[in-house]
C-alpha cells in the first residue's frame, strides 16, 4: 500500500518543487516542465527510492510570448530546491497519512514524530551540468527507463547460497567492486525494486506534460526558432525498431551469418534460412 502512495508523491513533490522555483521571478521566472523517472536501487541493491528529471534550459513567460531561457552556468539554487521540496512532500506525506492512506512505521506514533525525523537529516538535490547533444539527454533516460535492478553481466557466481556481484567504484566509474550476499538477503533486495502493478514509472510534468503536448510544445518550437522533431522511432515496425536500436540485424541468419531468414506463411511461427 505505501509503495504506491509514496512513489506518487515523490513524483508530485518533486514537480511541484520544481514548478514553484522556475516560476519565481528572482530564479527563471518562467513555465518550465520534465521527464521525471523513478528509479528506485543503488549499486548494491539496496532500497533508495528518488526521482531523475530532465529538465529544459528556459521555459515559457507568464503571457506564453517569449521563450525565456536559463543562465549558461545557473539554473537554480540547489539549496532553495532541496528545501522546497521537503517541505512540500512532508506536506503531501502529513494529508495522507491523515486520510488513512499511508502506514506510518509501527515505532512511530503520530506524524509530528515522523516529520522530526525527517527535519533531522539534510536533503539534497543533486543538478548535472547540461548534456551536450539530444544524444546524450537519450543515452542518459535509457540508463533508468527500461532497466531492472541488476543485470545478468553484473553476476559473477552463485555458489553455497551465496551471490556475488560487480559494484560499481564511484571514483573511477568502473565495475571493479564485488560483494557477495546469502541468496535469500539478494532476493530480499531485488524484490524491492518490483514496482506495484500498473504504476507508471515515467512521468512529464509542466509544458512538457501530454496536454501540453500539443499546443505548449509547438509554441516552444517557434519561440526558439527551431522545427518540431519527430520521433527517430515513430512508425517504423518492430523488426526495425529492434535494428535501431540494438544494431543487430533480427533476420540474419544465427550459423552462416550472411544469409537472411525468412518467415513461411502469414500466421506460421517456422523459420527457415536461405542463406
Amino acid at each position: 500500500m505505501n509503495q504506491s502512495q509514496a512513489y506518487t508523491m515523490l513524483f508530485k513533490a518533486s514537480a511541484h518543487a520544481l514548478k514553484t522555483a522556475t516560476t519565481n521571478p528572482k530564479f527563471l521566472g518562467a513555465q518550465t516542465g520534465a521527464v521525471a523517472v523513478l528509479h528506485t536501487w543503488s549499486q548494491t541493491l539496496s532500497y533508495h527510492p528518488h526521482i531523475h528529471m530532465i529538465v529544459p534550459a528556459g521555459g515559457l513567460s507568464e503571457d506564453d510570448m517569449e521563450w525565456v531561457s536559463s543562465g549558461k552556468n545557473f539554473f537554480l539554487p540547489v539549496k532553495v530546491l532541496g528545501g522546497l521540496f521537503r517541505g512540500i512532500l512532508c506536506s503531501y506525506l502529513e494529508k495522507t497519512i491523515i486520510k488513512g492512506l499511508l502506514k506510518l512505521p509501527n515505532d512511530l506514533s503520530n506524524f509530528k514524530q515522523f516529520k522530526n525525523q525527517l527535519y533531522k537529516k539534510p536533503w539534497n538535490v543533486y543538478v548535472k551540468k547540461p548534456f551536450a547533444n539530444p544524444e546524450r539527454v537519450v543515452e542518459y533516460l535509457g540508463k533508468y527507463t527500461h532497466r531492472v535492478a541488476i543485470s545478468n553481466h553484473r553476476i559473477i557466481s552463485d555458489r553455497d547460497g551465496n551471490i556475488t556481484f560487480r559494484c560499481k567504484d564511484n571514483k573511477t566509474g568502473m565495475f571493479t567492486k564485488q560483494i557477495t550476499l546469502d541468496v535469500n538477503e539478494f532476493i530480499r533486495r531485488f524484490m524491492q525494486h518490483i514496482l506495484p502493478c500498473g504504476f507508471y514509472k515515467i512521468r512529464y510534468f509542466g509544458i512538457m506534460a501530454l496536454c501540453n503536448m500539443q499546443e505548449k510544445n509547438e509554441l516552444c518550437f517557434e519561440l526558439i526558432g527551431k522545427e518540431s522533431f519527430l520521433p527517430l522511432l515513430e512508425g517504423l515496425p518492430a523488426f526495425d525498431v529492434f535494428r535501431e536500436v540494438t544494431g543487430k540485424d533480427p533476420f540474419c541468419c544465427p550459423v552462416c551469418k550472411k544469409g537472411k531468414m525468412k518467415a513461411i506463411g502469414l500466421y506460421s511461427n517456422k523459420i527457415t534460412r536461405s542463406g
